[in-house]
């Protein structure tokens, strides 16, 4: 079984060129995440690994800087929160970006 996940995941990347996958909120894509996985822990890891990126990795989480830490961190819609090292870049960099554009609307004001 552990098999025919790795296979169907090399099929994915063989097939669906990266520009066409949905971008992935982890650093580590979900495929590599649920690929790594079921390498070295197996089957069922694997699929649990699956199922929890394809839950969160989705519509729904909510992205903000740690008041605390100063750390920029992402609330997953099962709630768990996870830091800035595990956020991809394109999400960070959206998340600045973002930022910056609203400090800069109120320093004109």
């Amino acid at each position: 079984m552990r098999l025919v996940l790795l296979i169907g995941i090399r099929l994915y990347w063989f097939f669906i060129p990266k520009s066409k996958r949905k971008c992935c909120i982890f650093q580590v894509s979900c495929s590599q995440y649920v690929y790594k996985t079921t390498s070295s822990k197996g089957f069922c890891q694997g699929i649990k690994a699956l199922i929890f990126r394809y839950q969160n990795c989705r519509y729904g989480y909510e992205i903000f800087e740690n008041a605390i830490t100063n750390k920029i961190q992402l609330i997953l819609p099962n709630k768990e929160i996870i830091d800035e090292n595990e956020i991809s870049t394109r999400v960070v960099n959206q998340y600045k970006k973002e930022l910056l554009t609203i400090v800069n609307h109120y320093e004109k004001q």
